[in-house]
């Protein structure tokens, strides 16, 4: 039973932390339209990336046995980022081009050493916890990037740039991953994404209280707003965080 119900919550973890994957794809849709990134940050993608890199490269079979689902997922995920990094890099000014380029270089490098050293340094039990506790590190700087909204909701009072059904599947992603991680005693999977199921939930509370301020209080920035939508992670509001670990 534990296996069938560790199953179901790894294809509704999948499912959810899809639509946040997908979700920048207004943002997207606006720049590739009006060919800027105005005042858009490209830095939540390039993490994202490096955070669905790490998650797939976790979950396969030779470094973490019974998490092919967490490959599956952040495998798209990570293919749905790097087409956000490049549109954000061809439409970039100059300067935030070279910026998001270095940042980029980087998270290959870091990405890399990783799959380097956990295939001909580590075996066994050492690389199952070297890739996990990389994963979870970055899984948690993912879900953390909805903070920023989060503050602007309070500051403000207002949920018009903390879009209900985000929030929602931020919680849904979180919670579901976490579930899947205590079914299968896995803390790598379990610990971030109890930390995802916990902003969400902070979330839809703020929701809640401030559901009928929207478009009442002063706008924010679009670089405010935008960041809202990475959790991913991956998801990561990906996700953020949207750009949403899985």
């Amino acid at each position: 039973m534990d296996h069938i119900l560790h199953f179901v919550f790894g294809i509704f973890g999948n499912a959810s932390a899809l639509f946040l994957f997908l979700a920048p794809l207004i943002t997207f849709k606006r720049i590739v339209q009006k060919k800027s990134t105005e005042q858009f940050s490209g830095i939540p993608y390039v993490m994202t990336l490096l955070n669905c890199l790490l998650s797939a490269w976790y979950g396969m079979p030779f470094v973490s046995p019974n998490n092919l689902l967490v490959s599956t997922i952040n495998g798209t995920g990570s293919v749905i980022e790097l087409v956000y990094v490049f549109v954000f890099v061809i439409f970039a000014p100059k300067k935030e081009r070279a910026k998001i380029l270095g940042l980029f270089t980087l998270v290959l490098a870091v990405f890399a050493t990783v799959v380097l050293v956990s295939l001909f340094a580590l075996h066994g039990k050492g690389r199952k916890l070297f890739c996990g506790l990389a994963a979870t590190v970055f899984s948690i700087i993912m879900y953390g990037s909805p903070l920023t909204i989060i503050r602007l909701v309070i500051k403000t009072k207002s949920v018009e740039f903390m879009p209900f059904f985000l929030s929602l599947f931020v919680f849904l992603c979180g919670t579901s991953w976490f579930v899947y991680g205590l079914l299968g005693k896995d803390p790598f999977v379990a610990i971030p994404n109890g930390f995802g199921c916990g902003l969400g939930t902070v979330q839809l509370i703020l929701y809640a209280i401030y559901r009928n301020n929207k478009g009442e209080n002063k706008k924010s920035s679009p670089e405010e707003s935008v960041e809202m939508g990475k959790s991913n992670g991956k998801l990561h509001q990906h996700k953020t965080s949207a750009e949403e670990q899985v």
